[in-house]
């Protein structure tokens, strides 16, 4: 691992699990964009997405916090 990768590595350690969500999607996303792979994405964001609901209760969120989360992540991309 090159030091660059050490430092990102360092960032994401500090983030909770619901913003190591959009880190991978992010991450997801640049690498598909040489590919365009933009239904994979999407796909792989529903999927994500029901995956959280069902594990709301194991990572001890509430649907409010899911909707909030969408909500930052959405003010964000305007």
């Amino acid at each position: 691992m090159n030091s660059l990768e050490e430092m990102i590595m360092e960032e994401i350690s500090t983030l909770p699990e619901m913003e190591l969500i959009d880190v991978l999607g992010f991450i997801r996303y640049l690498k598909s964009e040489s590919h365009g792979k933009h239904e994979h994405i999407q796909q792989w964001l529903e999927g994500t997405q029901k995956s959280i609901h069902a594990r709301k209760a194991e990572l001890k969120i509430t649907d409010e916090d899911i909707a909030a989360q969408i909500q930052k992540r959405n003010s964000r991309k305007k």
